[in-house]
């Protein structure tokens, strides 16, 4: 294999058979050269075992302990870690991956070879964001269903009544807000390795989209069908700031890779989804109670009651405790259900990496 790489600080010149990192010679093993440049041929795709062992190995019967002593050697050279890698990623039972931006100089330039994701994955990724995104409206829904029900529509059933139609709302809510967050990270993957600014910038692009679209929409119809609107409700503003949470969160999430439990990469992405809801909050922006409230404030003779929320945070009504607390509770949960449905629709992935 001959033609010259470079990644990171280090420089591969494999027809030469040297390795340098800023312009220093690092000692290679031959053999493990090999494997360098196989991996670095073909960045973001998986080798496996087998072409390991055919390529480099060249069909001498070695043990997966020689794979796995020339990986941690290569490792070791060139300053990477096998839990936070930067450059070579393990896929558990199969192989691994080079995942770090890779160029090839070229006669009159430099050509980027960077690993591209498939329509597929960029759909798989936005739809189990979008799934997690509706179990959270769900999840929400019954809460503030509960909650809001307070006086029955007709004796015996209004309350019921009541509670399916904030539950539907709710999902119907989450589950749009959450499909441009989630294609908005995922369109962001396929532009390049999702680096951090990507991420967030990707997530938070989607939200403020969709929240405008959904903002203006929804006050049209009230006006279409009540002749009045609460002017108020959730908007692009809410929708940035969320979406840039949950971008950042699901970056965090990402960074665990699959060695860490589910629930670890979910909680980091809440930690950065209540954030964002706590600074939607101070920013005077709603989220979905909030919402709920303007609703239940514009048409009085509504039966939706949402006050004795506020008991849970010893406030007679929703104040500023309770917005605040509100917020961040459902920007956690909005953020973590999308995060933990796109990681382990990551994880079943068997083709390449989508995450940096």
């Amino acid at each position: 294999m001959s033609g010259r790489f470079r990644f990171d600080r280090f420089e591969l010149d494999a027809g030469e058979r040297q390795l340098r990192c800023d312009g220093a010679p690092v000692d290679v093993n031959s053999r493990y050269l090999d494997a360098l440049a196989l991996l670095v041929s073909e960045p973001g795709k998986l080798v496996t075992k087998e072409r390991f062992l055919d390529e480099v190995w060249r069909g001498v019967p070695v043990t997966d302990e020689a794979l796995t002593q020339c990986i941690k050697t290569l490792r070791r050279h060139l300053g990477d870690d096998a839990s936070r890698p930067r450059l070579i990623e393990t896929v558990p039972k199969h192989g691994y991956r080079f995942i770090a931006r890779v160029d090839e100089p070229g006669a009159s330039a430099v050509i980027q070879r960077l690993p591209r994701f498939s329509l597929r994955e960029f759909l798989l990724l936005g739809a189990a964001g979008t799934i997690g995104g509706g179990f959270a409206g769900m999840l929400g829904g019954l809460f503030y269903g509960f909650a809001g029900a307070s006086e029955p529509l007709q004796p015996g059933m209004g309350t019921i009544s009541v509670m399916i139609v904030i539950l539907c709302l709710s999902i119907l809510v989450a589950v749009i807000g959450a499909a441009g967050v989630s294609f908005g990270i995922a369109a962001a993957m396929l532009a390049d390795r999702p680096r951090l600014p990507w991420t967030v910038l990707g997530g938070a692009a989607g939200g403020m989209i969709v929240g405008a679209v959904v903002k203006l929409l929804g006050i049209d119809a009230f006006n279409l069908l009540f002749g009045r609107s609460p002017e108020g409700i959730t908007g692009a503003g809410e929708g940035l700031l969320l979406g840039a949470g949950v971008g950042l969160g699901v970056w965090l999430a990402a960074r665990n890779r699959a060695r860490a439990p589910l629930r670890r990469s979910m909680a980091a992405a809440g930690l950065t989804g209540a954030a964002a809801g706590i600074l939607v909050a101070l920013a005077g922006g709603r989220l979905m109670l909030g919402s709920l409230d303007l609703l239940a404030r514009t048409f009085p003779d509504s039966r939706l009651h949402l006050d004795r929320i506020g008991g849970l945070f010893g406030e007679s009504g929703l104040g500023p405790v309770t917005r605040i607390a509100t917020g961040a509770l459902e920007a956690a949960l909005f953020a973590a259900c999308i995060a933990g449905a796109m990681i382990a629709a990551r994880r079943n992935l068997s083709g390449r990496s989508v995450f940096d």
